[in-house]
Order: C-alpha cells, then sequence, then structure tokens
C-alpha cells in the first residue's frame, strides 16, 4: 500500500495536483500553568504533583516535535485545555519551523479539556456544534474550509469515555448526525477525532454489559453509517446517508491509536462522506491513511504516553508524548 501512495503521490506532483495532509490527535491532557479550577488533581499548577514550568515546558517541546514531523496541512486536536495552551503549543511549532497561522477551540463551555484546530490554511468559518446544555459532554468544533474552490467541512471529536455506557456516545453522534443533514450528506465532509470508539465497535462491545445499554445500537457504527462496510475501498456501499471510516483502508495490524491492558484499540478514527471517495476535484487518497507510530511513540507498556507517578501523591515525571497515536490521511486536490 505504501508503494502504491508513493507512485500516486509523485504522479499528482508531476500533474500540478495538490496533496492536502490532513492529521487528527489526542495530546492527554494540555493544562497550562494557569490555575481556573476546572484542572485535573495533577494537573493543577506549582503543587505537589509537580505540573510546574519544567514539566509543562517539556510536555510542549514533546508534542510539537510529533506535530512538526507530521507536518499536517490541517490538524485536529483533543485534549487541549484552553486558548492558551492552544497558543503556547502553537508558539513550540513555530519555534521549530512549523507556522499554523489560522486556529480554533471549542472553549464555550467550562469543560477540563476540549477540541481544537491547527490550520494552514484560513477557514471561512468556526464554530461549536453543542451536544448537550450540561458540561457532560464536550462541544464538538466545526470548521468549513475553500480549497481551490471546493468546499470541506471538518468536525473535531472527543465522545465520551469508555468509563460511561454507549448511550454516552450516541448523544453525541446524534448531535453530529443532525448537523450533517443540515448541511447535506453530498458535501465534502469529515469527522475525526477521538470518538473513544472502535471502527467496529458493534461486534466488540455486544457482549459487554457495562458499555451495551443501547440493545446493540452504537453511536458511530449506526449513527453515523459505517457499519457493514467492507476492505476493498472500491467495493464499498455508495448508500448516500453513510460515512467511510477509513481504518478499512489500511492493514489490519495498523488499525490502533491506543494500547490498553496489551490490546490494540482504535479510538481514533477519521470519517469521510461519500463525495470524498468519488475522485472529484477533492478526493481522498487510496492507501494513504495511517497511524503515526514512530518507535519514539511506543514502549515496552505499549503507547509512550506521558508519565506522571501512582504513588499516595501524583507527580510528573517530564517524560513520554500522549496515551494516543496519532493518524494521518492525504487527499488529492485536482
Amino acid at each position: 500500500m505504501k508503494t502504491l501512495f508513493l507512485l500516486f503521490t509523485l504522479f499528482a506532483t508531476l500533474f500540478g495536483d495538490k496533496i492536502l495532509t490532513l492529521a487528527t490527535y489526542n495530546v492527554e491532557n494540555l493544562f497550562d500553568l494557569e490555575k481556573n479550577g476546572t484542572e485535573y488533581e495533577e494537573y493543577i499548577p506549582n503543587s505537589t504533583s509537580s505540573w510546574n514550568q519544567r514539566n509543562y515546558k517539556i510536555k510542549l517541546e514533546n508534542i510539537s516535535h510529533v506535530i512538526k514531523e507530521m507536518d499536517a496541512d490541517i490538524i485536529a486536536l483533543q485534549e487541549i485545555e484552553n486558548l492558551q495552551a492552544l497558543m503556547d503549543l502553537r508558539f513550540a511549532l513555530k519555534q521549530k519551523g512549523l507556522y499554523y497561522q489560522y486556529y480554533s477551540i471549542a472553549d464555550k463551555k467550562d469543560t477540563t479539556v476540549k477540541v481544537a484546530l491547527l490550520s494552514k490554511i484560513p477557514f471561512l468559518y468556526s464554530k461549536e456544534l453543542s451536544v448537550t446544555l450540561t458540561n457532560e459532554h464536550r462541544n464538538i468544533l466545526e470548521a468549513k474550509f475553500k480549497i481551490e474552490n471546493q468546499e470541506l467541512y471538518i468536525f473535531v471529536n472527543h465522545w465520551k469515555a469508555k468509563t460511561g455506557p454507549e448511550s454516552k456516545r450516541v448523544v453525541s453522534a446524534k448531535a453530529l448526525k443532525k448537523r450533517v443533514e443540515e448541511i447535506g450528506y453530498d458535501k465534502n465532509i469529515i469527522l475525526l477525532g477521538d470518538f473513544n470508539s472502535d471502527y467496529e465497535e458493534h461486534i466488540k462491545f455486544a457482549r459487554n454489559r457495562k458499555h451495551n445499554d443501547t440493545n446493540g445500537i452504537t453511536g458511530i457504527n449506526h449513527i453515523l453509517g459505517t457499519i457493514n462496510q467492507q476492505e476493498n475501498i472500491s467495493k464499498i456501499s455508495s448508500a448516500k446517508e453513510s460515512f467511510y471510516n477509513l481504518w478499512y483502508d489500511t492493514d489490519k495490524e495498523n488499525r490502533y491509536t491506543h494500547i490498553y491492558k496489551d490490546k490494540k484499540e482504535a479510538l481514533d478514527n477519521i470519517l469521510i462522506s461519500q463525495s470524498l471517495l468519488q475522485n472529484r476535484d477533492l478526493s481522498y487518497i487510496k492507501s494513504s491513511i495511517t497511524n503515526f507510530n514512530k518507535n519514539y511513540l511506543l514502549s515496552k507498556k505499549g503507547v509512550n504516553r506521558w508519565e506522571i507517578s501512582q504513588g499516595s501523591i501524583k507527580k510528573h515525571k517530564g517524560e513520554g508524548y500522549s496515551d494516543h497515536l496519532p493518524i494521518i490521511a492525504k487527499f488529492n486536490i485536482r
């Protein structure tokens, strides 16, 4: 698959097409050093947990290193505390020679962490999609782009964690589906982020009573229409009201962004509307989806996450990156 993608990239470059690189990354709790009362206990600035200038600087350095290596045109981020944390990350990237002129964060709610976007490309607008009126569910960030006269809608998600049942994630899926119906399924739409859902969640959670409180219905598969998809991208269903999960376009052993108790999980996903599969002026490049699984992001325990000691007093060690791997996908602009 990688050989095919390299050949396509060369062909596109020779004949004047442009490549749009898109990424998503849960950076695992990027908190700034201002105390505002909503922090997790171990992220209260300058407390016994050692969340201080030194460790914050290391965290920014490590995360910006990953993002710099990917060099995406647009990157969706999850678990950003606030605008200040986003701006500090943006500045760290600028120091490395990667400048994202455009940015946005879903910060209308006082949720502990939020979703955000960094982009080299201007957007026509960005706004928040409210899932519920309470802080139980994080807002979804919607951004509309116009690239080479092609409209593109991007929705950045961070659904409820699997500490809760599937019904919590279905709420987010329904809010997202309602907004997509307003825009129109025929548009170029990308849904991405940390869905806390596997690409085949309906199979993996079926016998889990803790999660399956919806009679087998899942947000990612049933509500967003990604169920019963095939491995061969050229033979997938072209049902209008459905999204294609790009995980099906790469080898099974690479379909993961998280490792829990030695089990690989695909909690992060990129879903695209049918129009982006039709080889039009803006289209997904087959075989370009990949997790960013560089050696330094992996350890014997799994993903090389940000390290916090688990004693009676939790302390930051100043080591690691995130408990998630990023995902990258590429699109052709004719």
